[in-house]
């Protein structure tokens, strides 16, 4: 493949759909998000594993006590009293309905590829920060007629320039410490200030309250049509071993995605106009193996997906039927916004005809 052709590795069309389902989207991924804690909430095992948890008492008896039904609302009320009943929840295994990733190396920077291309390129096999020489649906999406300048990122872990090519796609990234810029508010220098002042427990990943604020500023002002947001805490917490804050943190970034949709039907811009299509890079292990995710971890592939708003059904949660892929991601996010997009290894089509 020649340079010119990396550069415009994804084969796609832009043939409009009979009408958009949505006039926005916004697409949102918690990173390393198991799909067991989101089914079935925390699990009793790890609370009262010293290793992982050597405080059991803080963590809320709600999370892990009771029936799954029960624990699975308590931690991430947002997915199971809106999502759940307004909209189509995928990837409980207990009830045979499965999402899994197509690359075959089960972490960050591959799996955030797949979704944002629809594909697996098999040459990106680290998190290291190379720019992607694939073009990503933000980066389609911002050269479609009406869509230019209206397609923003914003991001905790500092990788995502490279990911989302920053430099090349024209789409504005925020992404790790990265203090907002340009003409800003008076809030955004506020929290520029507060986040140079709060030390984060990791060393690339910011803490996701920053993200989700700088993210709901730009929202404020700029009014994007599509708009990224990466959360990253409950990775990193699982990778440093500690549930209560793997757990505490699903639970915080299920409040920011009902924060989210509550401005989006509280703003006439967005109001009953804007899909969310929300999802995960990787799985995990189970048992001892679930702070990790790599080829070499069974579960590590396997995923889940959540969507609300305009264009998609009131199916609630699937059981059995079809089985989904991570590559699809890309070409749903485009058809709710009436575009169709086909990626260059023609695998990556849209869950939505499977949920008619």
């Amino acid at each position: 493949m020649t340079q010119g052709m990396r550069a415009v590795a994804l084969l796609s069309c832009c043939l409009a759909l009979p009408a958009p389902a949505a006039e926005n989207v916004f697409l949102i991924t918690l990173d390393g998000l198991r799909w067991q804690e989101l089914f079935s909430g925390g699990e009793a095992e790890l609370v009262h594993d010293e290793a992982y948890t050597p405080a059991p008492e803080y963590v809320p008896g709600n999370f892990w006590q009771g029936s799954a039904e029960v624990r699975r609302a308590a931690l991430m009320p947002f997915f199971w009293d809106t999502i759940a009943v307004r909209g189509t929840l995928i990837g409980n295994r207990l009830r045979g309905s499965e999402v899994n990733v197509s690359n075959r190396q089960w972490f960050s920077y591959p799996g955030y590829n797949e979704i944002l291309t629809g594909f697996d390129d098999p040459e990106i096999v680290s998190n290291d920060r190379v720019p992607n020489r694939n073009v990503t649906v933000l980066e389609w999406v911002n050269r479609q007629p009406g869509f230019e300048g209206q397609v923003a990122a914003f991001a905790s872990w500092e990788v995502f320039p490279w990911i989302i090519n920053e430099d090349r796609s024209g789409v504005p990234v925020n992404a790790g410490f990265e203090s907002a810029s340009g003409l800003i508010s008076e809030r955004e220098r506020y929290l520029n200030r507060l986040q140079s002042q709060t030390p984060s427990p990791f060393n690339t990943v910011r803490l996701d309250v920053f993200t989700h604020h700088f993210a709901l500023e730009y929202l404020a002002r700029e009014s994007p049509r599509l708009l990224y947001i990466a959360y990253g805490e409950t990775d990193d917490f699982a990778h440093s071993g500690d549930y209560r804050r793997y757990l505490d943190a699903a639970h915080r970034t299920d409040g920011f995605i009902r924060e989210l949709w509550n401005f989006v039907q509280s703003d006439p811009r967005y109001r009953d106009r804007t899909t969310f299509v929300i999802t995960t890079d990787h799985g995990r292990g189970s048992g001892a193996g679930w702070t990790t995710h790599d080829i070499d971890t069974p579960g590590a592939d396997h995923i889940w997906v959540a969507l609300l708003g305009p264009g998609i059904p009131a199916r609630g949660e699937l059981s059995g039927g079809a089985v989904f892929s991570q590559s699809q991601m890309a070409a749903t996010v485009a058809e709710l916004l009436g575009l169709h997009y086909r990626d260059r290894l023609e695998i990556g089509a849209s869950i939505l005809p499977s949920l008619d």
